[in-house]
């Protein structure tokens, strides 16, 4: 049985299908919305649809950007000869919270998952191969440490091999099957300091 009209029901629906919200956080989301000032709910909906048709991926790294190069890339206090792979821009995101990391990245959007039929060519590698061909002195995999994490890892480490340009992995201290944007920046900061060759 429903208790709210079509509308509020649509919108209840809409915001259950965001990640991480179920029913019950939907529906509280849905009726301060309503609450909100038609210019605040505007506002809202405006900023939603402007990021949706003006954010890409960055040209050099893939991390999302509005601009054709992101803010890492164009920061030339960088050390643009470090490369840290990440799977996506959320784990970038939570190394730049720990503060101690200066080199740039290259956000793969995935990893490789033979059983949900994501092999290398469905994830930025090739890109990531024509980076190396400049000026680069260190590759870090920081891939979660999952079996996909862990068998993105080891190819990129075979691909890279012949180049003669280091490869390193994040250190232990991210625990197994762990996603890196829910772990600490202390966390996250001790697997970057502890990294090894591969």
């Amino acid at each position: 049985m429903d208790f709210y009209s079509s509308r509020i029901n649509a919108l209840i629906e809409e915001l259950s299908r965001l990640p991480g919200i179920g029913r019950k956080s939907a529906q509280r989301m849905a009726f301060h919305i309503l609450a909100m000032p038609e210019a605040e709910v505007e506002r809202l909906a405006g900023t939603m649809v402007d990021a949706k048709k003006n954010v890409h991926y960055c040209r050099e790294c893939f991390n999302l950007t509005d601009e054709e190069i992101c803010p890492i890339c164009r920061n030339e206090k960088r050390d643009h000869k470090v490369i840290m792979v990440v799977e996506n821009t959320r784990d970038l995101a939570a190394y730049e919270k720990t503060g101690r990391y200066e080199g740039v990245y290259h956000v793969l959007h995935g990893a490789i998952s033979p059983a949900l039929g994501i092999g290398p060519n469905e994830i930025r590698l090739k890109e990531l191969m024509t980076r190396l061909a400049g000026d680069v002195k260190e590759v870090i995999i920081a891939t979660n440490s999952s079996l996909e994490g862990e068998t993105t890892a080891m190819y990129i480490s075979k691909l890279i091999k012949p180049t003669g340009i280091p490869v390193t992995r994040i250190a232990s201290g991210v625990p197994v099957g762990g996603d890196l944007e829910n772990i600490d920046e202390i966390t996250l900061t001790r697997a970057l300091e502890g990294r090894k060759e591969l």
